[in-house]
């Protein structure tokens, strides 16, 4: 009877090694197919590496008009013939107190190459805050056909400014060339700037006694409603440099002294 178990036992015994043995090469195979099928099924992922910046055909064009500018201001060619000898240079400003500050909050920009964004057009809407600080005991009247000077004799504190406001929308071509980086350009605009006058008036400051005193007269002096001046832009990142140069002078025809204003100045804050 033992005997009868014992070879009942290796009977089982030798049909369960069989039946392993006859599983194993199924299982491999079914790994096989498994891996298969996973490696076909997954796609192939090739990272091409691209560069920031530049994009051969979706990059814009930008321009360099947009932000806040600080300039300063002085006339050129002044020519007061049409005065009397001891009123001669009487708008001669002092430099380093007259000033401009240009906000220009509107650009668009356009870009003039069919595949690349490096030569451009440039406009936009801004407003420029123009002062003279004049140098000389002297302000402006508007008289019946030009402008006269005045003799001020206030002599404590005395301060005399000509001011103005123009809209401005200036019309640029712009070329720009990447330096490193697509991102880091340096770029040159030139055009011409139109600027349309808002606002022109005279303020004169002193002293009397222990008494700050303020004098403010507002006309149009005989200026020119509309005025065109050329301009130079260049910079690098943050490095933002401009110049202009009035095309007329500043007053209408025989009502003023010829002079023609200039600026040059530099970027604060850029859009």
């Amino acid at each position: 009877m033992k005997k009868s178990y014992l070879l009942l036992i290796v009977l089982l015994f030798v049909s369960a090694l069989n039946t392993l043995s006859a599983q194993e090469p199924e299982k491999i195979a079914t790994d096989s197919i498994a891996t298969a099928t996973d490696s076909i099924a997954r796609p192939t992922i090739v990272d091409i590496y691209q560069p920031e910046g530049f994009n051969f055909w979706e990059e814009r064009f930008k321009g360099n008009w947009a932000g806040i500018f600080f300039s300063f201001n002085g006339f050129d060619k002044a020519d007061y013939s049409m005065y009397a000898e001891e009123d001669q240079g009487f708008m001669e400003p002092e430099l380093w107190q007259s000033n401009c500050l240009s906000i220009n909050l509107i650009q668009i920009s356009m870009r003039l190459q069919r595949n690349r964004n490096f030569i451009g057009l440039v406009t936009g809407v801004g407003v420029d805050i123009q002062s003279y600080r004049l140098s000389t005991n002297y302000s402006l009247r508007k008289g019946p056909d030009r402008i006269e000077p005045i003799k001020l004799q206030h002599e404590q504190e005395l301060k005399s400014k000509f001011a103005s406001v123009y809209l401005t929308a200036p019309l640029l071509i712009e070329f720009q060339v990447p330096i490193g980086h697509y991102d880091n350009r340096i770029y040159f605009s030139t055009g011409v700037i139109t600027s349309l006058r808002l606002d022109t008036h005279t303020k004169v400051k002193y002293s009397e006694g222990n008494q700050r005193k303020k004098i403010k007269e507002t006309d149009d002096f005989y200026l020119r409603d509309f005025r065109f001046s050329g301009t130079v832009r260049m910079g690098y990142r943050w490095i933002n440099l401009f110049a202009t140069y009035d095309l007329q002078p500043l007053f209408k025809d025989n009502r003023g002294p010829e002079l023609y204003p200039f600026s040059v100045g530099l970027a604060f804050v850029t859009f």
